[in-house]
């Protein structure tokens, strides 16, 4: 039964004990990365959260942040740590298609013989930074786009599958947008989260300082490798939701159309347009992976309320009235977790 009395699913309200197991095992290999990471990356604990529930949750992250905030290094020397391929885009307005999935090359075997012979780009990789992807124009992105929700990539009628896990993490710079070419709504809703990746505090730059500026930079151990990556994947599927989950996450995306009879009316003229399906599921699924990382047997509504915001951040599309009153979508999504909370 779930807390609000209501039955669960068949088979989703219960672990087997293999899976109990396995849950605390990815607490300490979670805590294990964390530590390793913190031995070059200071600060951003949210974000290398956010980023670890993504990955295990198999989707892609969107980090939006000023240059200089580390987010190259932190994906780089996560890869590291997951023993896994890691590979940089820079997106560029010059960027072509092929430049990012690989193409046909006109090879000949000595004999003078001559065929074509894929030679394989940059996206073939366990986690792929594409870095200022706005900066690339709507075809270069869509190739991108294509990768990650397919996570196979079609050449001259050919498809090649990308190797499992498959991640990607695609930056923007979100003060300089001239000479850009922002991504439509419908290609950020491909992405699980949008993370923001802010300034330190004072006593973190310090530490940044002190830790960058030496002869010696750490060689992080590896903690996880990519069969192992895959098993707490699926393991994250697993996790029990009870009913009350489920409707709270529904509720709250349904919150967001400002259409919607369940839309409160303050909301009316400050959102244009709200989070649709896939926002609901990413909301379980990152609950599903936050639960799992922090040892817990059974999805709670804090796991939602903590993901609420990157998942919703780039879902919620605010108006000029919002814009001009410098209402953000963060304040948006922070008052509708707090009615609907308060009306449990």
């Amino acid at each position: 039964m779930s807390k609000s009395g209501q039955a669960s699913p068949p088979g989703d309200d219960k672990l087997k004990d293999d899976d109990v197991a396995a849950i605390d095992r990815l607490k300490n290999t979670y805590q294990d990365l964390r530590s390793e990471l913190a031995r070059i990356i200071v600060g951003q604990d949210a974000v290398i959260e956010q980023l670890a529930i993504s990955l295990f949750a198999r989707g892609h992250s969107l980090l939006m942040g000023v240059p200089g905030l580390a987010k190259t290094l932190l994906v780089s020397r996560l890869a590291e740590t997951l023993s896994l391929s890691f590979s940089r885009i820079q997106f560029t307005p010059d960027l072509m298609p092929m430049d990012i999935t690989g193409t046909e090359i006109l090879q000949d075997d000595g004999t003078g013989k001559r065929s074509f012979e894929f030679s394989r780009g940059p996206v073939f990789a366990n986690i792929v930074l594409a870095d200022e992807i706005n900066r690339a124009p709507a075809k270069t992105q869509a190739a991108m786009l294509e990768a990650m929700q397919e996570r196979r990539v079609t050449i001259a009628g050919t498809s090649h599958q990308l190797e499992p896990p498959f991640f990607v993490l695609a930056t923007q710079n979100p003060i300089e947008q001239e000479g850009t070419y922002p991504l439509p709504e419908a290609q950020l809703d491909r992405f699980m989260f949008m993370i923001g990746v802010t300034y330190p505090s004072r006593d973190e730059e310090i530490s940044i300082a002190k830790t960058t500026t030496g002869s010696d930079i750490p060689t992080l151990k590896p903690i996880l490798d990519g069969p192992q990556v895959l098993e707490f994947q699926n393991l994250v599927r697993r996790m029990p939701v009870p009913d009350h989950i489920f409707q709270f996450a529904v509720d709250l995306v349904r919150r967001t159309r400002p259409e919607s009879e369940e839309a409160p009316e303050w909301i009316k003229p400050l959102v244009g347009w709200g989070a649709g399906p896939r926002a609901v599921q990413y909301l379980i699924l990152g609950a599903r992976a936050r639960a799992a990382l922090n040892g817990s047997y059974m999805v709670r509504q804090e796991d939602v309320k903590a993901v609420a915001e990157p998942v919703l951040r780039h879902r919620v599309i605010k108006t000029f009235t919002a814009e001009s009153a410098g209402v953000t979508s963060r304040e948006v999504i922070a008052r509708l977790i707090d009615e609907l909370s308060s009306e449990l």
